[in-house]
This record gives C-alpha cells, sequence and structure tokens, in this order.
C-alpha cells in the first residue's frame, strides 16, 4: 500500500456547509438505518477499521467501531472512501453530437469513475448566457442523469446576471476564445465584470489565459507549438489580473498549468485546480491531436513540477476538464483539430493507481477530489461524516488494468492515457444505494441539478 501521510492543508476553500450531526441510533430510530458498510476507511488522519449506519434518507448517520439495526455489508480487503466531486466537465448537450457526450453517458461515464457530482460548464449550443437557455439545459437531467448536476452559466450578458444568479450554480468565465467561446470579454472590462460578480455570491470560475500574450505566427502542427502558441506567460498574465479581484469574490482558477503561479494563488487565498492531463502528460507525450487542449500541455520539466506541488498536498483541488470529441475529429490535422480530452472517468483511477505506487498519499488525493471540490460547491458530500449524503465508493486496491478507451462509459469512445493503469471503484453508492457494482454501472437515473447550499440560503431554491 502507498504512504499514507498527508501533505499540507491547502488555503483558499471555503468552509464545508453546517450540517446537523447525526447522533448514533437509539431504540427508537433504529429502523432509520437501511445500510452498514463495514471496512477500512481513512476516518480521523488513519486508515482504521470501522462500521458505517446510513439510514433511510441517504445520509450517514453514524461512523463508529460497531453499528446495528439495518443489513450490513463487509467490504473486505477493500477500502470506504467518499465519492468525489469533478468541478469541470463539459457533456456537449445541447448542441454537440451525441457521439462525442451526452448527459446521460457523461454522467453513467462519471459513476463508474467515482464521480457523485459534476460541474457542467456553460459552452454548450447555445452558451449559457440568460435563464431560459439554463432552464432548458437543467430540464435535461432529470430521468437523464445518473449523477447530480451543477450547472455553470456564462456571466458575458450583464442585464441577465441577476436572474442568473438566482438559478445557476456558479459562474464561468473565459478569458481566451475556446469551444464554443469566440470572443471572450475585453480585458479592460474583466474587472467591473469581477466586481459585479462579487455581488451575485456564486462561486466563480475563470480560464485564465490572456489571447494578447499568444503567439499567432502560422498554425501549430504539434504540441510543442501548442505549447508556444499558448505559452505559460499568457496563463501568468491573466492571473496578474484575476489577482485584483475583491475579496468578497468566490474566485476559483481552472485547469492551472505552472506551478510557479502556485505560491501567490495559495498566499492569496485563491482556490485553483489541475487537472490528470496536466500532471501526467507533456509534450513529450505521443498524442499528436489527441493532446491538443486549453490551456495546452507543458514541457515535461513544466509537468514534473506541476505533479511534484501535487503530491505535497499544495494543490487544493484536482478536476478532469472533461471535455470529448469524436475520435474523427480529433483525427484530423494539428491545426484543424479541436481542443480537449476526454477524462471524468479516468480522473480517480488514474490518480488512485499513483496511490497504490506509493507516487501519492491518500489523503492528499481524497482532499483535492472529494472533499475541497465538495465543499467548494457548497454540498454535504465529500467526506466520511454523521449529516453527509451516503456518496460512498469501495476501491479494491489489488485490482489494477490499463485503460481501454472502447471498454470506458463515454460515448466518445477514446482516452488519451490508452493502456495505462487504473483502478477503478469496485463499488459506487449514490445515497446508499449501489449505483455501480463489480465496477459495472447498475444504477438508475436519479441524478439532479443542485446548487451551492449558501446560494440556496441567499436566493431561494
Amino acid at each position: 500500500m502507498a504512504s499514507l501521510s498527508g501533505g499540507p492543508s491547502a488555503p483558499g476553500m471555503a468552509p464545508p456547509p453546517a450540517h446537523r450531526q447525526r447522533s448514533e441510533p437509539t431504540g427508537e430510530d433504529r429502523p432509520s438505518t437501511v445500510l452498514v458498510l463495514a471496512g477500512r476507511a481513512w476516518i480521523g488522519g488513519r486508515l482504521q477499521s470501522v462500521e458505517i449506519a446510513i439510514g433511510q434518507d441517504g445520509r450517514i448517520r453514524s461512523v463508529g467501531k460497531v453499528r446495528g439495526g439495518a443489513p450490513r455489508h463487509d467490504v473486505g480487503q477493500a477500502v470506504i472512501l467518499p465519492a468525489a466531486t469533478d468541478l469541470h466537465v463539459h457533456f456537449r448537450e445541447p448542441g454537440g453530437p451525441a457521439e462525442a457526450e451526452t448527459i446521460a453517458s457523461g454522467t453513467i461515464a462519471a459513476a463508474a469513475g467515482g464521480v457523485a457530482l459534476v460541474g457542467e460548464m456553460p459552452n454548450t449550443v447555445p452558451a449559457v448566457t440568460d435563464p431560459d437557455v439554463l432552464r432548458e439545459k437543467a430540464a435535461r437531467v432529470p430521468g437523464r442523469a445518473a449523477v447530480d448536476v451543477l450547472l455553470y452559466a456564462a456571466p458575458t450578458v450583464a442585464r441577465a446576471r441577476p436572474a442568473l444568479a438566482r438559478v445557476a450554480g456558479a459562474f464561468k468565465l473565459y478569458m481566451s476564445p475556446t469551444t464554443g467561446i469566440p470572443a471572450p470579454p475585453p480585458r479592460q472590462s474583466v474587472p467591473a465584470l469581477l466586481d459585479d460578480l462579487a455581488a451575485r455570491g456564486l462561486p466563480l470560475t475563470v480560464h485564465a489565459e490572456d489571447p494578447d500574450r499568444f503567439e499567432t505566427a502560422g498554425p501549430a502542427r504539434s504540441l510543442a507549438e501548442w505549447n508556444a502558441h499558448r505559452p505559460a506567460r499568457a496563463e501568468s498574465a491573466a492571473l496578474e489580473l484575476l489577482s485584483r479581484a475583491p475579496s468578497a469574490l468566490r474566485l476559483h482558477i481552472a485547469h492551472l498549468t505552472s506551478a510557479s503561479e502556485i505560491p501567490a494563488l495559495r498566499a492569496a487565498g485563491t482556490s485553483f485546480e489541475v487537472t490528470p492531463h496536466h500532471l501526467l502528460l507533456s509534450t513529450a507525450s505521443p498524442l499528436g491531436a489527441r493532446g491538443k487542449v486549453n490551456p495546452p500541455l507543458r514541457s515535461e520539466a513544466e509537468r514534473a513540477r506541476l505533479w511534484s506541488a501535487f503530491c505535497r498536498g499544495e494543490v487544493p483541488c484536482v478536476a478532469s476538464d472533461h471535455a470529448p470529441h469524436p475520435a474523427g475529429e480529433k483525427e484530423l490535422s494539428f491545426d484543424r483539430a479541436p481542443s480537449g480530452v476526454p477524462g471524468v472517468e479516468t480522473l480517480l483511477p488514474l490518480l488512485l493507481a499513483r496511490v497504490r505506487a506509493g507516487e501519492l498519499a491518500l489523503p492528499t488525493l481524497i482532499g483535492a477530489a472529494c472533499d475541497r471540490p465538495a465543499r467548494w460547491f457548497g454540498q454535504p458530500i465529500g467526506r466520511i461524516a454523521p449529516g453527509h449524503r451516503a456518496h460512498l465508493l469501495v476501491v479494491d486496491f489489488r485490482a489494477r488494468a490499463p485503460l481501454e478507451g472502447r471498454r470506458l462509459h463515454s460515448a466518445c469512445g477514446w482516452t488519451p492515457f490508452e493502456g495505462w493503469e487504473a483502478i477503478r471503484p469496485r463499488e459506487h453508492y449514490r445515497d446508499g444505494v449501489r449505483i455501480v457494482e463489480g465496477g459495472e454501472y447498475v444504477g438508475a437515473p436519479t441524478g439532479r441539478v443542485v446548487r451551492p447550499e449558501f446560494a440556496l440560503a441567499a436566493t431561494g431554491p
């Protein structure tokens, strides 16, 4: 088993939502405990044998040595973990090709990979810039989603922001062109936009690249040239502008690629994420256009620095930036191929394999993939604690297998991590109900649209 020592805690995270603590069931209320999961879990700073009592409301009632009053499921030598939250996915619905991804296929992939909640980005077609578009998108979730979905909105239309803040789960600002967002706000308008969003109370995630720092002389024909076209200094320039954002703004930086930016972000208490592809892939990877992403993969030396910082616990969150495209589109010439790679199903399994290999501490991964992302979204998940929803995984660290794109659940049918070792969750429980068994999805589409609990308190459901 890998080293289980934790890294230093990361700053910039909102406090966890307050929940009424559930006490040990008494004789009077014991029938409401419907399942007891028994096994090893990371509790109190160490891996220990526990039993987890789950109530009929789908919440964890208590955690201790012996629980009773319900059927007991012992997971043996496997480990019980909280399910993950993926802050950053693109499911291409509405408006995208079904062979890339749909809400149904994308959330099944999430469930199979151990992700219980996804943050779905607004650059679908049409872009989510007004409440009517958001409501239409939200109507696609019930009866089709395998896990919960938080919907981002794009704050580019000033008059729509107040109404969007009452129905969206978060805002997403693109500071540079990307798929579905051809024209970002002018740089000079960003400070006023940040001031306005600070008053709205929702989290804001930012794609931080300054297009004025891009190199545009000729098309890029390789990963190295794409890195040169959208260099790390474009990220630095965008972060410098964002550093002047009002302190009231719940700011989060998407897909950070440069380890040199981490000290300043931590000192400012700013939340940020890294992706598995920036942690594990580089311009030296033999992927061609299949590795084309925004922001680009960096050099192998920069990748190694980012990975080291992540392993030291200096990165608060990890997210997939799941951005699938049909395989045929990624086979186009490099300059014509779209940017983006699938990743929601492989986010956790890839990193669990690194835990098994002794490269990454388990508590560091739990904090970055499960606990802090859930807190950022204001959701009572991501921890094995009374009052939290029983979104739980059973992981057997002995069960390793190479990834095969054709066997994944995403509609696109490919992965940039073909052949990489992964450890997939053996079981996944949603509110105490098993939705993955033996690594296969067996659940029902009970996912729903959620909003941060702090936003609900301010604006109502």
